[in-house]
């Protein structure tokens, strides 16, 4: 995985490119070789029982995830996009919602790439832990494909 955007860099693309992130006030805190972890307050994403709502619960998992394979493949100038997804909800989240997706093996990059070229078209499902804290709060698993 190329990592040579700093986190601030990785946030102002999905601010510019994902407006809905800035409006849920997200923060990339790291966007290492291991791992993507961006979190996004409460306060501006609660429903009703002013605890986290599902669906930005799920827009962030959904974001961390795509920054994964933006920064892996935005040198290919590649197009990204969610073709399908699942989540489940563990427990509320009250104070800051933060996701977390592990970078996939370098062979897994090397595959990813080697069908884009190919075929113009990749797969890859990626799998996100949503916490409060260090408790798991949602398990979100989601269908990414990329397009030249």
């Amino acid at each position: 995985m190329m990592l040579t955007n700093s986190a601030a860099e990785v946030e102002q693309f999905l601010h510019t490119k994902i407006p809905l992130t800035r409006a849920m006030g997200v923060r990339v805190v790291a966007a290492t070789a291991t791992e993507v972890v961006i979190e996004a307050p409460v306060a501006l994403n609660h429903n009703h029982l002013r605890t986290a709502f599902g669906g930005s619960i799920n827009a962030l998992a959904t974001v961390c995830a795509y920054a994964v394979l933006w920064l892996d493949l935005r040198a290919v100038a590649a197009h990204v996009v969610v073709a399908e997804s699942s989540i489940r909800y563990l427990r509320p989240i009250r104070e800051t919602i933060r996701a977390t997706c592990a970078v996939p093996s370098a062979a897994k990059f090397r595959e990813l790439r080697a069908s884009l070229a190919a075929e113009g078209k990749a797969r890859v499902r990626l799998n996100v832990a949503v916490k409060e804290g260090n408790v798991v709060a949602a398990e979100f698993s989601g269908t990414f494909v990329a397009t030249r």
